[in-house]
């Protein structure tokens, strides 16, 4: 959809951006990092929302958005693995987001409802593998791309000894109280390696041999840049936005389901409020406080962080103020270039910049005119 021309903040020269305006932030959290731009491999992309009418006009900002440029994004893949469960669920006369299931040689039975709940508030990796059981890579790749979500390659589960393994378990899904049925395993593409720039990061890595003194090989991991996730976050977010081809086939109830599973806090599901606090998954803006997230801000996210990579793919809605806008942004915190060595600056750096940056691009839309 084609960008809008906006007009500045009027104490900022016409062909600064707001996003660039953003990070020109003296404060400290910014700044450290846009003096050593380069070792933090800083992506982001921020989208203004003008609403008029009955329609809704996107304006993008980018900085250093490149999807030939790797980044891992970690569990921002479970977005589109519950998007692409519900919307294989309607194909499938009977069953339901309630549907009742687990995995055959596992002990946890679940719901879907429950895993896509799981996945947004406290970003629960086996809930993510179930779904990734349910529906094989290869049919949540095409999912996602049919609808213009791309690119995208999702190859292997999260945290999990079968994480590569191309084939799927079966699901045991109960069809009423006494009756079960048994789904075919699904056999997956080999992924092939990934040619983009970027692949191999660092210096070192550590496995069940210790200390490795080469890069980390990235190239057979799961791909989702900042391009695809922004996108699938429009469509669901907006879809009346988009062609009807490039919506995904959610029933109302299951819209319903998925937003308030992306914007629901973890204690208002029952979750240890000391453990599991407001800003648990959400970065932007207050990542770097525990505090009560304020009850007119609404965060529609989904965050990933693993290998030193911090990502956040957000919708924020201030209900009070009327402000909208959305940010995908993604930070490598990684100093000493070591992978697996669980030494890397997600407090000191990565989530204090993420935080800032959402404060300061939501302070550019409450003065911005609309």
């Amino acid at each position: 959809m084609a960008a809008l021309v906006l007009a500045m903040a009027c104490n900022k020269a016409p062909d600064v951006s707001p996003l660039e305006q953003a990070l020109d932030s003296q404060h400290v959290s910014i700044k450290q990092v846009m003096d050593s731009l380069e070792q933090y491999e800083v992506q982001i992309r921020y989208t203004q929302i003008n609403r008029q009418n009955d329609s809704v006009q996107f304006a993008d900002h980018d900085f250093q958005v490149n999807s030939d440029r790797y980044f891992y994004p970690a569990s921002t893949v479970k977005f589109p693995a519950a998007v692409a469960a519900l919307e294989k669920l309607n194909e499938v006369d009977s069953l339901s987001a309630n549907s009742r299931f687990y995995i055959e040689g596992d002990s946890i039975e679940t719901t879907f409802a429950k895993a896509v709940s799981e996945i947004f508030a406290v970003s629960d990796n086996a809930a993510n593998n179930r779904l990734i059981e349910f529906l094989g890579t290869d049919n949540l790749n095409h999912r996602m791309r049919s609808k213009g979500v791309h690119p995208i390659r999702i190859s292997h589960r999260l945290s999990t000894p079968n994480a590569d393994e191309v084939t799927t378990k079966s699901l045991v899904i109960y069809l009423n109280d006494s009756t079960t049925a048994i789904s075919e395993p699904i056999i997956n593409s080999t992924p092939e390696e990934l040619t983009i720039q970027g692949v191999k990061k660092g210096i070192g890595y550590y496995d069940e041999d210790g200390l490795q003194n080469e890069p980390f090989n990235f190239s057979l991991k799961n791909h989702y840049p900042i391009q695809a996730q922004h996108a699938l976050l429009k469509r669901i977010i907006f879809p009346d936005a988009f062609p009807k081809e490039e919506r995904f086939n959610l029933s109302p109830e299951q819209h319903q389901l998925l937003l308030d599973a992306m914007h629901t806090l973890p204690p208002d599901l029952g979750y240890d409020p000391e453990v599991y606090y407001d800003s648990y998954v959400k970065f932007l803006m207050y990542g770097d406080s525990q505090d009560p997230i304020p009850e007119h801000i609404k965060i529609y996210n989904k965050v990933g962080y693993a290998y030193g990579t911090l990502t956040d793919c957000a919708y924020i809605r201030d209900v009070k103020n009327d402000i909208e806008f959305m940010v995908t942004a993604t930070i490598l915190v990684n100093k000493d270039g070591i992978f697996n060595d669980n030494v890397y600056e997600y407090d000191e750096v990565g989530i204090p910049f993420l935080a800032q940056l959402g404060r300061e691009i939501y302070q550019i839309e409450l003065n911005r005119k609309r």
